[in-house]
């Protein structure tokens, strides 16, 4: 016999022979090995069948709870998929099987050897690290630990698995959003660069920190890519996006990848690209419109520049667009209404300028629509009232005029509208809202329109959760507000509603309201309210600046936010505040409250935030029991009478940055201290009957943070305290990271209903000057000032005081100061409010100060007894006669006396300052202090229309001097 029929006659009993045993166990299945039953018999009873360790859902059961020995064919068992020829269990999907326990190395599942498929995902596995003996597993080509709670280092055996086609560990975090795997020995490239076949490959929330490796783009099987939240660095490497298979790629929440968009192909088989919250920038190519098979485009909160191409609308089978956050330029094209497969778009802080266009209208599957923080001006398009299956529709942030469409009824399925902050004008109607019964979210607010609120106590009308209508001419109460019963926010704030608070409106919501806002109408009681206001979850009352009488409201137990300042309140604080332990915000200033603080106000030491009592006629002495451990921030007892000394147990409160007992009776020597407290920024304390010499320091870290320090109007004397000027450090320079652009604040963050409603806490300050109050309505936190005015300070000025660099306003008027003025005032160039008026110092004004100070704006040295010329040019030029009068010896511009001959002229030398660089003429130090909250010259500026109202004078002045300070 030949040897190739002999072969062929092998080949033929061998094919009958698995064909045989084929057939055999298709009439009489294989069992599985009793090794294998066992070993998943012991995998089983290592855990405990908990159903909080699988996220509800219709697919999440114990699939183990079938297996039993009575059951001896395994390859029966749920999740058990066998061999049909050997009978080995190559497959095991025991996801969201409310699998609770900690797995090792040592596990049975290990013995499954011819393992190809491992599905674990969607249970708790208790913080485990990933088994290493995963390696053995050699056969794997599916490999699923997602949401399990697997933490520490991806182990580097699993790169050892050639054959992986899908490899998914994303998901395993805590509910503290933090990643609980991570990725960095192996790093991301050393663990996949063996996976020739990698179809997908899912880490999302794996600590990956490091590049994405370039290897990557040469694995032309893969599909899917999701990476987000991974913490990725480096440049993304663009023939990735061209590999032939790729359908998704997710990389969202990588605010270090960089990167920008290809000229993609029009072979491309991407469905979805998501990339929102990563650095990639540059324009979109207009080749994005080839991709006819996207579905989802996510490229929210990049930096993605330039004009958005039309040749997007040739995407019609996208779904969901997001686009926010960008800088896009031009208008948004018309052919975005192609798109009408479009369920979802956001388009929110985009830069988008012209018209809204109305081929949105096109559009009847958009159930979500988002043009909100942009650019758009004209009217709302009637059109979009075509859009019937909306739930949800932002305008808020725009510049469009004209009226709200009365067609806005045709949408019947709204739940959301918001229209905040545009000049939409008219009368618009609230019946017309009113008529949307799926309605739950309405925002009218800072618009110009009349909104009419008719007398409806309709039952039928939507039951609202939150409710914005601040600032919409209301004249009272809206009607429909009765019938409210899950109300979350009501903000009726800045309108023109009169009278008492009407009793109805006490059983409103009062199981469910959060967040009430009141302030500013002129409101004047409560109409039969409980003396504990009803609204048992309320967090958040603002009832300032109405005029409210009788006596203080009590907030329900919930409050955190409590602000009722600038009313008519009379009588004391009632003991009952004292149970509000959740309380962070307290003002209660600018009132007629009067008593005795309670001491249970000092011992909040928990939440406790913000003091706030400034401007009543409390008195008695400062609480002196101030707990220890506690959070204040800012304590303002300011203008009122108390008296006594300072409490020392005020060092109790570590993380104060703002103290005001300025405008009282306290009678004590300088608290030195204070000095240290590590956060304290501003210290006032001008105004009382403190007396005797400021010392030296005992230490050299004393007030590292004090910016701003008001001791004027009391009973001080000796020397100027020199020892402090050098150890003010953040006098010397400023941490611009913390203080720079910012106001002093406090932020509460609040969540409604899965809305975010961010609301701020500013603070404000007072300063005495000359017996006049001026109003910081905003602090900015580059603010440096020392006020130590109107003291019996004697001797010269130290020199020191020029290392304090960062100073803006300095007054040491009223004193009894004497000597020069040093020339190392000069040196202090952010100067901008000089007063060192009424004293008796003596010698010439040091012209060095007209040519470095080139910010100075106001400077008084009258009645001094200076003598020789007055310094001429730059800001120089600008003072009127009033800054230098009561000085016998000075001569020269602007005086009337004239320098002789002989006095030689202190004219200062050439500069390059041009000639617009004069500043403002005359102006008085309430007019600095007026306005700095606000911007330095935009108070200037306003104090000097209003003494003068010279418009014309306004708009050249303040032209010139914005120009300047914008070079600096």
């Amino acid at each position: 016999m030949r040897p190739s029929f002999a072969f062929a006659c092998f080949l033929f009993i061998l094919a009958l022979f698995q064909f045989t045993a084929f057939s055999f166990s298709s009439v009489h299945p294989v069992l599985c090995h009793d090794d294998e039953r066992l070993a998943l018999m012991q995998f089983k009873e290592s855990f405990i069948i908990d159903e909080r360790a699988s996220p509800a859902s219709s697919y999440a059961y114990p699939k183990v709870d079938g297996w039993t020995f009575q059951g001896v064919d395994c390859c029966s068992w749920d999740g058990v998929e066998c061999d049909q020829i050997t009978g080995q269990v190559i497959g095991l999907d025991l996801s969201s099987s409310f699998l609770y326990g900690s797995i090792n190395s040592s596990s049975t599942l290990f013995h499954l050897v011819h393992l190809q498929k491992l599905n674990l995902a969607h249970n708790d596995f208790n913080y485990s690290v990933i088994p290493s003996a995963l390696g053995n597993l050699s056969l794997l080509t599916y490999l699923n630990l997602s949401n399990s709670v697997f933490s520490g280092q991806i182990p580097s055996e699993i790169s050892k698995l050639f054959r992986l086609s899908s490899l998914d560990l994303s998901y395993n975090w805590d509910p503290r959003f933090q990643r609980l795997l991570e990725l960095k020995m192996p790093d991301l490239k050393s663990l996949i660069q063996n996976f020739t076949d990698l179809k997908h490959l899912h880490l999302s929330y794996v600590d990956v920190a490091s590049p994405i490796p370039s290897v990557l783009a040469n694995f032309s099987s893969l599909t899917s890519l999701r990476l987000d939240y991974c913490g990725l660095l480096g440049k993304f490497p663009l023939p990735i996006f061209q590999l032939p298979n790729l359908q998704i790629v997710w990389l969202m929440h990588n605010v270090g990848l960089t990167g920008y968009f290809p000229e993609f192909n029009f072979t491309s088989q991407l469905k979805v690209l998501a990339l929102g919250n990563t650095s990639f920038s540059g324009e979109l190519p207009a080749s994005i419109g080839g991709l006819d098979s996207l579905e989802i485009l996510e490229i929210d909160h990049c930096n993605f520049t330039g004009l958005v191409p039309s040749t997007l609308g040739n995407l019609t089978n996208l779904y969901y667009m997001d686009l926010q956050n960008n800088s896009f330029t031009g208008e948004l094209p018309y052919s975005i209404g192609n798109l009408i497969s479009l369920e979802y778009l956001y388009i929110p802080r985009c830069k988008f300028t012209g018209l809204v266009p109305a081929m949105l209208g096109n559009l009847t599957k958009l159930m979500v629509l988002d043009l909100g923080s942009n650019l758009f001006r004209g009217s709302i398009p009637p059109e979009l009232t075509n859009l019937t299956q909306l739930t949800y529709l932002n305008l808020m942030e725009n510049m469009l005029e004209g009226s709200v469409p009365s067609s806005i009824s045709r949408l019947k399925k709204l739940e959301f509208f918001d229209c905040d902050k545009n000049r939409l004008g008219g009368m618009v109607e609230l019946d017309t809202f009113l008529e949307l019964k799926q309605l739950k979210y309405l925002f009218l607010s800072l618009n110009n329109f009349n909104l009419i609120s008719r007398n409806n106590t309709n039952a039928t009308s939507p039951q609202l959760v939150d409710i914005g209508l601040r600032y919409c001419h209301l004249r009272g109460f809206p009607d429909f507000l009765r019938n409210q019963h899950q109300l979350q926010l009501l903000d009726l704030s800045s309108n023109n509603i009169e009278g008492q608070i009407p009793k109805w409106l006490s059983k409103v919501s009062i199981e469910t309201l959060l967040f009430l806002d009141l302030s500013n109408n002129s409101l004047t009681g409560f109409d039969e309210f409980p003396v504990v206001l009803p609204w048992s979850k309320l967090y958040y009352l603002k009832l300032d600046s109405n005029i409210l009488q009788g006596s203080l409201p009590v907030p329900p137990l919930s409050t955190s936010f409590y602000s009722i300042s600038n009313n008519s309140i009379t009588g004391e604080i009632p003991p009952l505040l004292c149970n509000l332990s959740s309380l962070s915000i307290l003002d209660v200033s600018l009132n007629n409250l009067s008593g005795e603080i309670p001491l249970c106000l000092s011992n909040f030491s928990e939440y406790l935030l913000v003091l706030r009592v400034r401007s009543n006629n409390f008195h008695g002495p400062i609480p002196r029991s101030w707990a220890s451990g506690n959070r204040l921030k800012m304590i303002d007892l300011g203008k009122n009478k108390f008296q006594g000394k300072i409490p020392r147990s005020l060092m109790e409160c570590r993380m104060l940055e703002y103290l005001d007992l300025g405008n009282n009776q306290i009678s004590d020597s300088f608290p030195s201290w204070l000095g240290t407290l590590p956060e304290l920024n501003i210290l006032i304390l001008s105004s009382n009957a403190l007396y005797g010499m400021i010392g030296d320091p005992e230490s050299h870290f004393v007030f590292p943070k004090l910016r701003v320090i008001d001791l004027s109007h009391n009973r001080f004397n000796g020397t100027l305290p020199s020892g402090y000027f050098e150890r003010w450090n953040a006098m010397r320079s400023l941490d611009v990271r913390n203080s720079s652009a910012s106001y002093m604040l406090e932020y509460l963050d609040m969540t409604i209903n899965v809305m975010h409603v961010p609301r701020y806490y500013i603070y404000s300050m007072t300063i005495t000057n000359k017996g006049i109050e001026m109003l910081y309505p905003k602090i900015i936190r580059t603010l440096v000032a020392i006020d130590l005015s109107s003291n019996r300070f004697d001797g010269e000025i130290p020199e020191s005081i020029w290392s304090l660099k960062e100073l803006h306003l300095l007054n040491f008027s009223n004193n009894i100061l004497v000597g020069r003025i040093p020339s190392a005032i000069a040196k202090l160039t952010n100067l901008e409010a000089l007063d060192l008026s009424q004293n008796k110092l003596a010698g010439r004004i040091p012209w060095e100060l007209s040519t470095q100070l080139t910010f100075l704006a106001v400077l008084s040295v009258s009645h001094n007894h200076l003598s020789g010329p007055i310094p001429q040019g730059q800001q120089f030029d600008t003072f009127q006669s009033s800054s230098f009068e009561g000085n016998l010896g000075l001569c020269g511009k602007p005086l009337l006396k004239e320098c002789d001959s002989g006095s030689g002229a202190l004219a200062p030398p050439p500069s390059s300052i041009s000639e617009d660089s004069g500043f403002l003429v005359g102006l008085h130090w309430k007019v600095v202090l007026l306005g700095y909250g606000s911007g330095f010259l935009i108070g200037v500026t306003i104090g000097h229309f209003v003494t003068t109202r010279k418009s014309d004078w306004l708009a050249k002045t303040f032209a010139k001097s914005h120009g300047r300070r914008q070079r600096r």
